[in-house]
């Protein structure tokens, strides 16, 4: 290779790596097994010399230390499977652009995955079915229905996605940055190397696999896996193979900056991911357990899945430093007053732990609230699409004043009068649907309005109090207004509950249970994020960047309004297309704008007078160190992306969607539809925040921003 492109970066990994004693039979299994399964001579791929310069087994040993060698074998075909299949789709489609084979080759891939082993598989055609048929095959006996669904949907989303990849080489774009993690954690395979960890320390219980904790420990442990290879494979990936899926790549471009630069950076977000880890499993995971009454048994697997997570990431790092595949030739080594040197010493950087990453961990804690910021900047905002306002507005204005008064809304010391014409968002409704009927306009505003004052009420009632107790409990109660099966409700005691249940009542009237259901988990996750922010406001720290962007959907509403924009679309378009990548894609880029525009329309609101710090551009501003305008200048550029990231997947991706799942002319006439929705929400959104007085500076100075007087709100007892 020619000279390195960067300099690598001081890499934050305070674990040493172990190695495991097995080894050298693993290192000898794999080989046979490689050659059994058609990988070596004649593939056209591998060479006998290619498989023993990556040495798989050395990165399984050093990844996954404490299991038995029989163990350790098998996970090391995994990965010398995965990787194969990398290399295999690379020459065989990448380099040829071949998307119709390379989507009829990864097709077929599913079917050597069945979750009852009695079903039958068809007879392999290549190595990678070939290898695949069999680890299928001698590694679920021995695990969970459970997890062979969670760990089939991993290796399928491994597989599909490495199609983004192929389009995106095709059409010589490269990703924004978040839709590069997103992507990244589907195709780079950490959540799929997370299910074998599963299976080389312990199954995690199913009752919470899914739960906020355990998700965040997957995604940072896979966030930083992907970052970490991004660094040490940049110069294969971008200068000899062409690749545009590298996540220095992605900030070079999206920040105009150098290579050098770049690299650091990836690194500052690799360190800020191990740390939001560090926090999850030792603050968000314990509460978990208490909260789900894990048992003692359970509650031990969760800690040796974490631990095996930990050791991945410096094993996963130390075998970097090793492996041929990689630029590793100056990798920076600890200096001797940083403690021992050798095999696993990597990790043992002390001094640089304690002196860089440690400030940066600290500055997250160290914000000053309710600094003076003056009034909010506001930049030209790139909106391609035209706002409509639908003619039963103004009715729908009296009308939301009438319900929020019957619900005890204006009653409880957030909200009155004043504030209600304030919001106006009955004005966001009507920009949101301007075709709605009266009826429809009504049940919108009035959804806004719930969930708005739920996102005000959270932070003053409990936040003041101290509260993430009372908190919980009160998230515990909203859920259960929301009956599946029609059943009565608990009987509401303040305004959020009463609202609520009025609400579900007037929505899911016509609803199959499955619809219920989704509506059900959407509000469920908008309540829950709520805590999340409480959480992080009565320790003062200002969240991890992907972190915060990911958990803002969620305080935005983003799963309710998807889900409601959804119901009506009927049995003609499959669940499957609205899981599809390009159209998860869609969905995220929209919210995230909508995000973004209302973080830049409120800096002022939350960080001067509500002592806030769920703010993107404060966020920004704490991880890179820089001031306001500057951190806006990064917010806004990357609004500005995610918009032309819209505007890119409706013009190139949704029809290549519509064309995979074979979809009939009324199924793509509804998604149109749905994409005109989505504009409709977007322009609705960007108009309302201009124009209604919740955000301006002068309605902000005369304003209380605590509690009303004499109104003080009771916090219901279970």
């Amino acid at each position: 290779m020619t000279q390195q492109p960067f300099e690598l970066p001081h890499f934050y990994m305070p674990y040493p790596a172990r190695l495991n004693p097995h080894v050298d039979e693993a290192r000898a299994h794999s080989t046979r097994w490689a050659r059994e399964m058609g990988m070596l001579e004649g593939s056209g791929i591998w060479e006998q010399s290619d498989l023993d310069a990556h040495d798989y087994g050395l990165l399984c040993a050093y990844t996954h230390p404490d299991c038995d060698g029989p163990a350790l074998s098998l996970i090391t075909d995994w990965y010398v499977w995965v990787f194969f299949f990398d290399d295999h789709f690379l020459e065989t489609f990448k380099r040829t652009q071949d998307r119709p084979g390379g989507k009829a080759y990864l097709d077929r891939l599913p079917l050597f995955m069945p979750l009852d082993l009695a079903t039958a598989v068809p007879e392999p055609r290549n190595p990678v079915e070939a290898g695949l048929a069999d680890l299928w095959a001698r590694t679920v006996p021995s695990m969970s229905v459970d997890w062979r669904r969670r760990f089939a949907v991993a290796t399928e989303h491994l597989l599909n996605e490495s199609l983004w990849e192929l389009s995106n080489i095709n059409e010589g774009r490269i990703a924004n940055p978040v839709e590069y993690i997103e992507m990244r954690r589907k195709v780079g395979g950490a959540p799929w190397s997370a299910g074998l960890v599963e299976y080389a320390t312990a199954e995690v219980p199913a009752s919470v696999a899914g739960s906020r904790p355990l998700r965040v420990l997957m995604e940072t442990f896979s966030d930083a896996v992907h970052l970490r290879n991004d660094l040490f494979s940049y110069q294969r990936e971008v200068e000899d193979e062409g690749e545009n899926s590298n996540g220095v790549l992605v900030l070079e471009t999206f920040f105009g900056c150098t290579t050098q630069e770049a690299a650091d950076t990836v690194n500052d977000v690799l360190t800020s991911r191990l740390h939001q880890f560090e926090h999850t499993a030792l603050t968000e995971v314990p509460a978990l357990a208490l909260d789900r009454g894990l048992t003692p048994a359970e509650v031990a697997a969760v800690a040796q899945y974490t631990q095996g997570l930990q050791d991945w990431q410096s094993g996963g790092h130390e075998w970097h430093l090793r492996s041929s595949r990689y630029m590793n030739a100056r990798a920076r080594a600890p200096h001797p007053w940083h403690g021992p040197a050798g095999p696993g010493a990597s990790a043992a950087d002390v001094g640089a732990l304690l002196a860089s990453a440690g400030a940066e961990r600290l500055r997250a804690y160290t914000h000053v609230p309710y600094q003076k910021v003056g009034p909010s900047l506001l930049p030209d905002f790139h909106m391609p699409f035209q706002v409509e306002l639908s003619p039963h507005l103004q009715g729908a204005r009296t009308r939301l004043a009438d319900w929020t008064r019957t619900m005890g809304i204006l009653h409880e010391g957030v909200w009155d009068e004043d504030k209600l014409a304030a919001y106006d968002l009955p004005l966001c409704s009507a920009g949101l649907d301007p075709d709605a009927t009266p009826e429809a306009l009504d049940l919108s505003a009035a959804w806004l309005a719930w969930g708005t004052y739920g996102d005000d009420y959270y932070p003053l009632v409990f936040g003041h109090r101290r509260d993430l107790a009372a908190a919980r409990l009160t998230t515990g109660r909203l859920s259960e207004c929301m009956p599946l099966d029609g059943a009565q409700a608990l009987v509401p005691v303040n305004a959020m509950e009463r609202g609520l249940m009025d609400l579900w009542a007037r929505t899911t009237a016509l609803m199959t249970p499955d619809q219920r259901r989704v509506l059900k988990d959407a509000v469920d996750v908008m309540t829950e994020s709520w805590v999340w922010e409480l959480a992080n406001q009565l320790q003062n720290r200002i969240p991890d960047p992907v972190d915060y962007l990911e958990m803002r959907r969620a305080t935005f509403g983003a799963d309710l309004t998807m889900s409601l924009c959804r119901m009506g679309h009927g049995p003609a378009v499959p669940p499957e297309v609205y899981r599809s990548g390009p159209v998860r894609s869609l969905e995220n880029a929209a919210v995230d704008y909508a995000c973004l525009v209302n973080d830049v329309f409120s800096y002022q609101k939350e960080i001067e007078y509500e002592g806030e710090i769920h703010n993107a551009i404060l966020v920004v501003q704490n991880f890179f160190g820089v001031d306001y305008p500057a951190a806006l200048r990064v917010v806004h550029d990357l609004m500005t992306r995610r918009m032309e990231q819209f505007e890119h997947v409706a013009a190139n991706e949704l029809p290549v969607v519509y064309d995979d799942f074979d979809l009939s002319d009324e199924a793509r006439e509804i998604m149109r539809g749905y994409v005109t929705d989505l504009q409709h929400w977007l322009s609705g959104i960007l108009n309302w925040h201009r124009e209604v007085d919740r955000y301006k500076p002068d309605y902000l100075a005369r304003r209380t921003h605590g509690f009303l007087p004499d109104l003080r709100p009771a916090v219901p007892v279970h």
